[in-house]
């Protein structure tokens, strides 16, 4: 057991660091030398994480291009190995890389769809459950609604984002899914839209749809937005100031705490009818998983 641990860790050392060790435990043979097939491991490795990184940022990979998005999945892999059994979950630090790494972090909007991605995959991944109706809100007896408290639904997330991402995430998603749809068509299944270019680069790209494609802005102020899944798809929408509080806020206060805060932006008078609005809104949407009031 002690060898065959030793030779694991070697193995694991070669295949994240390069440790030449595990060379004197590998033999060539006349059709693959020991290089080429401790080589074949080395980048097998590395290629299954970039299919993991394009999986989960396949517009991020489209924006980037090919080489630079290879680029930057390799020094990824450098700074953030693996360490999850599941390979679904890397990817979790890639925001936080391009946010702060010398050679990205002049592009903020890079970070900010990596940011985008990563929640949209998550609300995909999160665990499915029953939501309320407004006929079960309904039978709410009314005296109760000031100790109303709301359970979320797992696919819920709150970003704050100052560039437009969001709508140049839709058109660069649009683009993708219209030539994964063509290449189906013709029976090539060899593409995928992974190897879509980048539309800053133009190839691949008609002029109609580099123009469908918003030029990366930044907002005067930063845009809250709501991210979540409803029957098996994934939505998003920006919020204003006040609902975006809120929706924060419901996962620890009660209706009344809710109506007092948003009093910030409402007038005292107002504020019961308003967020009695965002309720609607959001058991409408799918948002409300439970609402306790005892």
């Amino acid at each position: 057991m002690d060898r065959l641990h030793s030779l694991q860790s070697d193995f694991q050392s070669f295949l994240l660091e390069g440790d030449a060790r595990i060379q004197q435990r590998v033999t060539g043979t006349e059709k693959a030398s020991l290089q080429v097939r401790l080589a074949i491991y080395h980048d097998a490795y590395r290629l299954r994480l970039i299919e993991a990184l394009d999986s989960n940022f396949p517009v991020l990979h489209a924006w980037m291009g090919d080489a630079e998005f290879e680029n930057l999945s390799l020094a990824y892999i450098k700074e953030y190995p693996s360490t999850h059994f599941s390979i679904r979950y890397f990817g979790h630090h890639l925001a936080e890389y391009l946010a702060t790494n010398a050679t990205y972090r002049d592009r903020p909007f890079l970070s900010e769809m990596a940011q985008l991605e990563w929640a949209l995959s998550q609300a995909f991944d999160a665990p499915d459950s029953a939501v309320m109706a407004l006929d079960d809100v309904a039978n709410i007896p009314p005296s109760a609604w000031p100790q109303m408290r709301f359970s979320l639904h797992a696919s819920v997330q709150l970003l704050t984002l100052q560039w437009n991402v969001p709508p140049i995430w839709k058109a660069i998603n649009q683009h993708l899914h219209t030539a994964e749809k063509q290449n189906s068509c013709r029976g090539d299944t060899s593409s995928t839209p992974s190897s879509v270019p980048s539309p800053s680069q133009g190839e691949g790209w008609g002029e109609e749809d580099i123009n469908d494609v918003p030029a990366p802005t930044l907002s005067e102020y930063p845009q809250s937005w709501l991210i979540w899944r409803q029957d098996l798809k994934n939505y998003f929408r920006s919020l204003p100031v006040d609902e975006a509080w809120a929706l924060a806020a419901a996962r620890d206060h009660n209706f009344a705490e809710l109506c007092e805060g948003l009093c910030e932006w409402i007038d005292a008078q107002n504020v019961a009818p308003h967020a009695a609005g965002f309720l609607k809104q959001w058991i409408t949407d799918g948002l409300i998983r439970k609402i306790d009031w005892s």
